[in-house]
């Protein structure tokens, strides 16, 4: 465990590293919790949990659209002239929405949709930005992990900052200061050297780019479900809190849930794993789905926040060893948009657990809510078993595997290192 510290240390210590993470955390923020924030903002003005669904899914739609179109025009373009563009887009939108509410339906989903549409795929951005960044293989891997831990603070601290300033001013306030802070972020991340300089690999003309790697698709498959579980949690856990004090409640039962898989992360991370990382994700998505499955006995507030931070124990290493499977399966010249895949995925997936959830709640309360995230849980758990011989690579093989924009540390050859190790 010293060792996994002290890798984690070392990577933050490297030159422009803590700054470009930091950046990238703060400016996906808005994006993160977009979810949350539109559920509250939605119940506060007097919406139903069917409207806060279908306004979460629009924007799950619309971001599933833009990720990628942005990921694949930051691999040609470059970082500076699109991610901050695009995170001004983001901010606009969302802060119209917020003035103009609820009242016009159609006008808030065109306004959430933009929203989801601009958001700037910064994810993808850092992910493509670490081999630059760091010397030697073994830190890039150690970042990957380090940035799914980082990612759980966002979702620990996120919540409560939305709930915070609900609080504190009201839901419209939060919708508006969070979008700020996303725009610093990104400003933050674009005016640094590494970003600045930065340039994908010349990369092959394809109309698919990224999705013509058939590990990839397996992969995407298997994580819109886990996205989905996830989106499902938030509309459940804000039934949940309904009835047992409210916003605040809901608030420790996300951050609960963030925290859970901080620990997790933070466990996965510290320690190097042998084996290929197909095979361990498909443990790791199994894990995730049975620790789903307690949250539908609804206890106290007290032990729901253990059960919530039980269902999130296994969701930072299951990002993380899908970090490692996306750098191995990549084509040249497309890391940025395969990241962007996974990031729109997650999100897409998110945002229909949340649509789906809202009517199972609506009809059947808190209960049913979470059983949704168990049976999409299982549904990714199947789609990895299914499809284990498509997403593993044979030994040796480097067809998308081996470029040297995706890890140019790596040593194609079928050892036991980068091919090997998450």
């Amino acid at each position: 465990m010293a060792a996994g510290v002290a890798g984690y240390l070392e990577v933050l210590r490297a030159r422009h590293a803590a700054r470009l993470l930091t950046g990238t955390l703060v400016g996906r923020l808005p994006n993160a919790v977009a979810s949350i924030m539109i559920v509250l903002f939605v119940r506060a003005e007097g919406g139903t949990y069917g409207l806060a669904g279908t306004l979460a899914a629009a924007y799950g739609v619309a971001n599933a659209v833009g990720q990628p179109v942005l990921g694949r025009l930051v691999d040609l373009h470059g970082q500076p002239r699109v991610q901050l563009p695009a995170a001004l887009a983001a901010a606009l939108a969302t802060a119209v929405f917020a003035l103009t509410g609820i009242e016009r339906p159609v006008l808030a989903a065109v306004l959430v949709a933009a929203s989801g549409l601009f958001a700037p795929p910064l994810e993808g951005g850092l992910r493509a930005l670490w081999p630059f960044v760091l010397r030697r293989e073994d830190q890039v891997h150690t970042a990957y992990a380090l940035d799914a831990v980082a990612q759980e603070v966002m979702f620990t601290l996120g919540p409560l900052l939305v709930t915070l300033c609900a609080s504190l001013w009201s839901a419209q306030a939060a919708l508006v200061l969070l979008n700020l802070l996303g725009v610093l972020g990104a400003l933050s991340v674009v005016c640094s050297p590494p970003s600045r300089a930065w340039r994908s690999a010349p990369r092959e003309a394809h109309w698919l780019g990224a999705l013509r790697s058939p590990g990839l698709l397996v992969l995407l498959g298997a994580f819109l479900f886990v996205g989905a579980a996830l989106g499902s949690i938030a509309v459940a856990a804000a039934s949940y809190a309904d009835g047992h004090g409210g916003d605040m409640v809901y608030g420790w039962l996300m951050a609960g849930l963030g925290l859970g898989a901080l620990v997790g992360g933070a466990v996965y991370g510290a320690r190097q794993w042998s084996g290929a990382p197909e095979r361990r994700l498909r443990v790791l998505v199994l894990l995730l789905a049975v620790c789903y499955l307690p949250l539908m006995l609804r206890p106290g507030v007290a032990a729901m926040v253990l059960l919530a931070m039980l269902s999130g124990l296994f969701l930072a290493p299951c990002i993380a060893c899908a970090f490692v499977i996306v750098d191995r399966h990549a084509p040249a010249g497309t890391v940025t948009e395969a990241f962007s895949w996974l990031v729109t995925t997650f999100t897409v997936g998110s945002s229909l657990g949340t649509g789906i959830a809202g009517p199972v709640v609506q009809a059947g309360g808190a209960l049913w809510g979470f059983a949704v995230p168990g049976a999409a849980g299982a549904v990714s758990s199947l789609v990895l078993l299914a499809a284990g011989g498509v997403l593993s690579a044979p030994a040796g093989r480097a067809v998308v595997a081996a470029s040297p924009e995706n890890d140019p540390h790596r040593a194609v050859e079928p050892r036991l290192s980068s091919e090997e190790r998450a």
